[in-house]
């Protein structure tokens, strides 16, 4: 049983990166699917595609490298945790690499990143980092 199953999804792709693979699997979920569709948007994957194998339903993300095999994410950090929750109000949501990343947030309105939360007026609970 996984605990924490954004920690988990941010730490394959992680892995994923670091190893060179060109695609990661994780287990499926609504907010993984929201967190895969919001890194497509922001061009750090090419995409993703949900499958379903032997009764489970996982997330196949398409990772994406620059020309000299470097890839396109650099970082990612989880912010918020199930021990120890981080809430930012609209006013309070932070820059990420000085603009070059972006933070993803709950909001009320579902999963948004940084900047569409305060386009929108906003905060939530703060999940992540990419960058």
């Amino acid at each position: 049983m996984n605990t924490d199953p954004i920690a988990d999804y941010l730490t394959r792709l992680r892995n994923g990166i670091m190893a060179g693979h060109d695609a990661v699997v994780v287990p499926a979920s609504k907010m993984k699917e929201r967190l895969s569709a919001i890194l497509k948007q922001e061009g750090y994957i090419h995409g993703y595609k949900a499958v379903e194998h032997e009764g489970r339903d996982y997330l196949i993300i398409q990772v994406k490298y620059v020309k000299n095999g470097e890839s396109v994410i650099h970082g990612l950090k989880r912010i918020s945790s199930p021990g120890l929750r981080v809430y930012a109000g609209v006013k309070e949501i932070t820059e990420v690499q000085g603009g070059l990343g972006i933070s993803i947030l709950t909001t009320p309105k579902g999963l948004l990143t940084g900047k569409d939360a305060r386009k929108q007026n906003l905060g939530g609970e703060v999940l992540a980092h990419v960058w």
